[in-house]
């Protein structure tokens, strides 16, 4: 299927950045199989900031490229999904056998799909919403709680469980239609309000003084936001299905509602039961 507005071929600038953001992952499994988890999470963080850059960079350039979305969405499988997996199984979950791999390629398999459902909707046009979490996001939960937890607790081994259900989480959030804002398409050079400016630059210092406590935090709160808003609209649709069954079997019986295709093109009428 071809995508109009996407330009064939291939550029250097945009693609050097992704080729970045694959080193950091291919980096990130390495220091994993090594045992060197913490250095192996911050370097997967790394590979999120060039994922953010390279699109952006694209789309300042004006060079953006059907084979820089493919190379892209392959290199965030290996980034954002396979390093993540094995982080942490290897870190926490290796521990539940066969439970703890099996949640680990649930949470692989769900990137893949993720990443193969959005390169079957993409466009020329960015959205400023995905569906389902962003594989970059689901990584960064997994990644930013090995460095809270070395932080926090040093050596102790993390909470098994928490980890064996946040991968399992993540993972189902990615291939769900959860709407989540993305940040590459956040727009940097509009005009803001100073509150806005005051927040940025409260969160920046936040991160430079805490970067442990901060990202993890931050990265929960992105995960639980579109989980809440998910869980808001069904209870949503789940009230108005409600809503239409009880009027529907409280209707008035005297009143009957039928179609009427031919003449009114599917428009509902009442017609009243005379007696």
């Amino acid at each position: 299927m071809q995508r109009q507005g996407i330009k064939k071929g291939i550029y250097l600038l945009p693609n050097i950045i992704t080729t970045a953001n694959m080193f950091c992952g291919f980096f990130a499994i390495i220091r994993t199989i090594n045992g060197d988890y913490v250095t192996a999470a911050w370097v997967l963080m790394l590979a999120g900031v060039f994922d953010l850059l390279d699109g952006r960079v694209a789309r300042m350039t004006k060079t953006q490229s059907g084979f820089g979305l493919e190379y892209d969405s392959l290199v965030d499988l290996t980034s954002f999904a396979l390093a993540p997996a094995l982080l942490a199984y290897k870190w926490s979950l290796y521990e539940f056998y066969k439970v703890g791999w099996v949640a680990c390629f649930v949470y692989f398999a769900c990137g893949a799909l993720r990443l193969a459902r959005f390169n079957v909707q993409s466009t020329s046009v960015e959205k400023k919403h995905f569906q389902g979490l962003p594989s970059p996001g689901a990584a960064s939960t997994i990644v930013t709680a090995v460095v809270f937890n070395q932080y926090m607790n040093g050596d102790v081994p993390p909470p098994g469980y928490f980890i064996l259900g946040l991968t399992v989480l993540v993972g189902l959030l990615m291939v769900s239609n959860i709407p989540y804002r993305g940040l590459k398409v956040l727009e940097f050079n509009r005009r803001a309000h100073f509150f806005v400016m005051v927040l940025v630059v409260l969160v920046l210092f936040v991160i430079a003084v805490e970067p442990q406590v901060t990202l993890f935090t931050l990265s929960m709160l992105y995960v639980s936001f579109g989980l809440l808003k998910g869980m808001f609209l069904g209870v949503k649709k789940i009230r108005s299905f409600a809503d239409f069954m009880k009027h529907f079997f409280q209707a008035d019986p005297h009143e009957l509602v039928i179609a009427d295709k031919e003449k009114n093109k599917g428009q509902l009428l009442k017609v009243v039961d005379k007696e």
